[in-house]
């Protein structure tokens, strides 16, 4: 199968739509595989010369089994090949909950993935998924985490389909707080649902693990108090429950607006003094971590165990005020503790917001090794 989506012929490029919704009819997604490409467009996002970009729409496969569309952006050397490249599937911290909110449609998306001058020089391809409900109709399944590794494996299926990609079928997963949960999953998830590609290693900077903890620990924040009406409204709707079980009639219509935010900028998201954050300081009636429907879709996407022996780099800054140290920690010990080869990667003073540019370097010397066929160093 792999050589034959190699030598797929190239999709026909169709202009981009205004919105980015292309409607994917119901029978074209039953009768596609996994990582069919249905639409592709020029990326634009601010791609580095020697490269170039398409913005794509595939088939992937819900949290409920069902085939879903997802959007994501593709990125590769513009000049041929003689072997398959390897690839690096980006998988991106929070941008909003809702569908204009995907990264493909942010003017600089190059300019957002931590570490790309690092990959581009190496030649590699980098595959950057939105998500469900992200880019494509659909609500999307926040911090759902089988959805969003499904979204990032089929990234990697869709960018081996097109011919002048030259993507091979070795990839490391990287990302950044949602998307280091992302990336985790991803790890447990790649062998049984894409066992036609390879994932080398697991690399996930200030990831969200825990997700009782997390939000527990947060609750009181400005960027808790956002994530918290994020994931309500997100679960909300893919669930099916009453968002007037949580949020008080006062707080309805702050809350519905911070909740579809879309964060252009992690900086104003972290502060405490805008408008929206004090209208929404006090929407909760009562605590969504005691909720027991809650408490059940956190603890089942609470990031869990790894293959034996897979190689894991987590990279966390000290000053991190919204994914804790602490949680960081316990849970690398919980990896070691189950097989995996853990490299912890511990940055002084850095915050949540540039975890993922602080660690770029560390983390793609240690994806060079994997490439390369050696072993990282673990801490465990």
């Amino acid at each position: 199968m792999a050589i034959i989506l190699l030598l797929l012929a190239p999709i026909a490029m169709t202009p981009a739509p205004a919105a980015a919704r292309d409607e994917v009819g119901t029978g074209e997604l039953a009768a596609a595989r996994p990582g069919t490409v249905f639409r592709i467009w020029p990326l634009e996002g601010g791609v580095k010369a020697g490269y170039k970009g398409y913005r794509v729409l595939y088939r992937s496969t819900g949290f409920q089994d069902e085939p879903i569309a997802v959007s994501a952006a593709i990125i590769f050397p513009a000049a041929g090949a003689t072997s398959p490249r390897p690839v690096i599937a980006w998988a991106h911290p929070t941008s909003g909950v809702v569908t204009r909110c995907a990264p493909t449609l942010m003017p600089d998306l190059a300019g957002t993935i931590p570490g790309i001058d690092q990959f581009t020089d190496a030649g590699y391809v980098i595959v950057a998924t939105d998500y469900p409900g992200l880019g494509a109709p659909g609500a999307h399944p926040y911090l759902i985490g089988k959805s969003a590794a499904h979204a990032v494996l089929d990234s990697v299926r869709a960018a081996r389909t097109l011919k002048d990609v030259h993507a091979g079928k070795r990839f490391v997963v990287w990302g950044h707080s949602q998307g280091g949960h992302a990336a985790l999953f991803t790890g447990a998830e790649a062998r049984s649902y894409a066992p036609d590609i390879e994932l080398l290693g697991v690399a996930a900077a200030a990831p969200a693990t825990n997700l009782i903890e997390l939000f527990d620990a947060d609750r009181e924040t400005s960027s808790g108090r956002s994530l918290t009406a994020m994931a309500l409204y997100s679960w909300s709707r893919v669930f099916g429950f009453p968002l007037s079980n949580f949020v008080v009639p006062h707080a309805e219509r702050s809350f519905g607006r911070l909740a579809s935010d879309c964060i252009l900028d992690l900086a104003d998201f972290m502060k405490e003094d805008s408008d929206e954050h004090a209208l929404a300081r006090n929407f909760l009636s009562s605590d969504p971590t005691k909720d027991a429907r809650i408490r059940d879709i956190m603890q089942k996407n609470s990031t869990g165990m790894l293959p034996h022996g897979m190689p894991v780099f987590i990279a966390q800054g000290t000053s991190d005020e919204l994914v804790r140290p602490k949680i960081t920690r316990a849970y690398a010990k919980e990896l070691c503790g189950g097989g995996a080869k853990v490299k912890l990667h511990m940055m002084s003073g850095t915050p949540h917001l540039t975890a993922g540019m602080n660690a770029a370097y560390a983390a793609s010397q240690w994806m060079s090794l994997l490439f390369k066929g050696a072993t990282p160093p673990s801490d465990c």
